[in-house]
């Protein structure tokens, strides 16, 4: 009888709400700089101020990295 390594069921339905550390640290990171210019009518952060910050360096740019790559898996 082998004593191999048993393999536990994890759930994979949340791994994407696990792996971000600070949910909405990006969007009130955007209300501090842009205020209410930083975001659409319906709320949500604007393209445009995404790409802009994901060309600036340290946290600023890996999390709005990060709002567009989300962004594309939604689709």
């Amino acid at each position: 009888m082998s004593r191999g390594r048993r393999r536990t069921r994890r759930s994979k339905k949340y791994w994407i709400q696990k792996a971000i550390k600070k949910p909405g640290a990006y969007r009130r990171s955007v209300y501090r700089r842009y205020g209410e210019k930083g975001f659409t009518e319906r709320g949500t952060i604007k393209v445009s101020v995404m790409r802009e910050d994901a060309k600036k360096p340290g946290k600023i740019g890996q999390r709005a990295r990060l709002a567009l790559r989300l962004r594309e898996l939604r689709k």
